[in-house]
């Protein structure tokens, strides 16, 4: 459960005008007086506030209530959110190997079961620039993108053959057509967008890894 603390720190890092490590014209946006599970901005400031019952909830800037995703049920606790895109929101329920991809009044669009693409183990996942998602297999050691029907687009060959050992990624993302995939011990692969390795940043044992631009954040 993520502490109001916490919250308060993360808004402060999404402040509009931050745009290196070193800025330190941090100042408060907003206090919520709530226990969340998890929380994510869009670049259109909107916020999403996934609260443990699974409930996930869209608030404008100005704070007002704009969409409400209520479906809690059917797949167990949600592992991660994505709002990349906010016309296509993933929820990722990694208990069930099932993405849901909501719009942008929080209603289902698509149902991706990776199972049936006999994708049986994935720990992260994120959104595409072009709608597709990227996930990383941990049986077959692969960063794989696929489609919203579970076909695989591409894939990088097996990791250890790569890099002679395998990592278990806490985060994917997509930044500028540059893939992130952070490891709390091995530190993050940055790939292109073909699944080519660009370089590899010794950053170890943080949490919250945000990229925007070319900084990186975290906690």
């Amino acid at each position: 459960m993520k502490s109001l603390f916490s919250i308060l720190v993360f808004l402060t890092l999404l402040a509009p005008g931050i745009n290196a490590q070193g800025d330190s014209s941090f100042s408060r946006i907003r206090t919520l007086n709530e226990s969340l599970q998890d929380i994510a901005v869009d670049n259109l400031d909107n916020l999403y506030l996934l609260r443990a019952s699974g409930q996930l909830k869209k608030v404008s800037p100005q704070g007002d209530s704009l969409a409400v995703f209520n479906d809690v049920r059917r797949y167990g606790p949600v592992t991660q959110i994505d709002v990349s895109n906010p016309l296509r929101v993933l929820l990722y329920y990694q208990n069930f190997s099932t993405v849901l991809i909501l719009d942008r009044f929080l209603n289902v669009r698509s149902t991706l079961d990776l199972r049936r693409s006999n994708i049986l183990q994935v720990r992260a996942i994120c959104l595409a620039y072009d709608n597709n998602i990227w996930l990383y297999d941990e049986i077959e050691n692969k960063l794989k993108k696929v489609d919203e029907n579970g076909n695989v687009l591409m894939e990088t060959p097996d990791f250890r053959l790569l890099f002679g050992e395998a990592p278990v990624p806490e985060s994917i993302t997509e930044q500028d057509q540059l893939v992130y995939l952070y490891d709390k011990k091995l530190g993050i692969y940055v790939f292109d967008y073909y699944g080519a390795l660009k370089n590899k940043i010794l950053i170890q044992g943080w949490d919250n890894l945000r990229v925007a631009g070319n900084s990186i954040w975290g906690t």
